[in-house]
């Protein structure tokens, strides 16, 4: 199929684009679907989870999916969080390998995922996601941090996802809670989003290379195509999006400093997005990546640098300096801005990865009934016990 897209950032509290109204095109195959969001389609965005469900091939699992509607309010819990109802979620189809999958470690595909109470919805979501859309669903090993010992989000980790290969990983937020500064939304200054940077010293040593990913995003497509992305000689891959605005990611004082700026010389920055990357593990701890992080978060507690929470820190030590990889895999944006969280529409281009980063959650917005449109694509995913779209068995 030879077709070209043109793709643009969104907004992301320093950027934006004008969207054209966008239309879809489903392409399906025997191992996965992807989205192409077309400029000359009359396809309506809302008929994406119809046309999904209709043109959906099965994947080379053992286990077909479809979408059902539960209602069972005896299991109301609010805004899907864990409480002392351990079967908030609906337990998720055993995914199996297809034929041309190994059996080797080295087959092995390394996703790391924070993990906490409030965000478990959309971690549940994101696991589902990838198992159905992958070849090789048992080759994946899920790592898991989270701050604290918390029983009942283990157990409906474990009875979700009986089949899961993952193990868990206390990330201690001593390391980290003297260096965060306050952001423009709280909840960008929780210690957790900041447990990436120290994930190379979690994970045991013979895990190599890891596709780190938030728990606010959707993959719907392999996964094993970004696993075997070139890094090169680089530390990190992830899309770039060098049309984006670079100077409002620092204040004044950043670019008025004599010396600061001048971390950028030699190379060219480009904005990108942390919630999805593929790391060189062994480079991060041999190029000693976490120290040189936090060196620039003890700056920002002292001249206030930029205002954003973990990113600006990558950007400094890495922007310029990373695999560029396509926006594909990272539809980010969808959660609106950081302040307001307003609806946003899909760039075009291809889609691998829809991602809704900001601050609306499509958990959310879909409970409250003020949906995004976009939110919908998110829906068949969710494994929350109450909500009206989820899969089943």
């Amino acid at each position: 199929m030879n077709q070209s897209f043109v793709t643009s950032p969104y907004s992301n509290g320093c950027f934006s684009f004008l969207s054209p109204k966008l239309n879809i095109i489903i392409i399906s195959n025997a191992k996965s679907w992807m989205a192409f969001w077309s400029l000359s389609s009359s396809l309506p965005l809302l008929g994406l989870l119809s046309l999904l469900l209709s043109h959906q091939t099965p994947l080379t699992t053992t286990t077909y999916v479809h979408l059902d509607i539960v209602r069972d309010p005896a299991d109301e819990v609010s805004d899907g969080r864990v409480g002392s109802n351990s079967s908030v979620f609906r337990e998720a189809p055993a995914f199996r390998n297809g034929e041309t999958c190994g059996n080797l470690a080295t087959d092995r595909i390394h996703v790391a995922m924070t993990l906490d109470a409030n965000y478990l919805r959309g971690t549940m979501a994101a696991v589902l996601s990838i198992l159905q859309h992958s070849t090789c669903p048992e080759d994946l090993t899920f790592h898991f941090l989270w701050v604290r010992h918390e029983p009942e989000v283990f157990t409906s980790i474990k009875s979700t996802f009986p089949y899961l290969n993952f193990k868990v990983y206390r990330f201690d937020v001593h390391r980290v809670r003297g260096l965060i500064s306050k952001s423009i939304r709280q909840a960008l200054d929780q210690p957790l989003n900041y447990a990436r940077t120290y994930l190379a010293n979690l994970i045991p040593n013979e895990v190599k290379r890891v596709i780190y990913l938030d728990s606010d995003l959707v993959m719907v497509d392999d996964i094993a195509k970004l696993w075997k992305v070139d890094l090169g000689d680089k530390v990190l891959a992830a899309p770039e999006y060098c049309q984006a605005n670079f100077t409002c990611y620092f204040t004044e004082t950043f670019w008025s400093d004599p010396y600061m700026p001048r971390t950028f010389e030699g190379r060219k920055p480009c904005y990108f997005n942390t919630g999805v990357m593929v790391m060189d593990v062994d480079k991060w701890r041999h190029g000693n990546y976490t120290k040189k992080v936090e060196d620039w978060m003890i700056v920002q507690k002292q001249k206030r640098i930029y205002q954003l929470g973990s990113l600006p820190p990558y950007l400094l030590v890495l922007a310029g300096n990373i695999m560029p990889i396509d926006h594909r895999w990272n539809q980010h944006g969808l959660g609106g801005d950081n302040v307001e969280g307003k609806c946003r529409e899909l760039h075009p281009g291809p889609i691998s990865l829809l991602h809704w980063s900001g601050k609306g959650k499509p958990w959310l917005r879909l409970d409250s009934r003020k949906p995004c449109s976009v939110d919908h694509l998110w829906a068949p995913y969710d494994l929350y016990r109450s909500s009206r779209h989820s899969f089943e068995e």
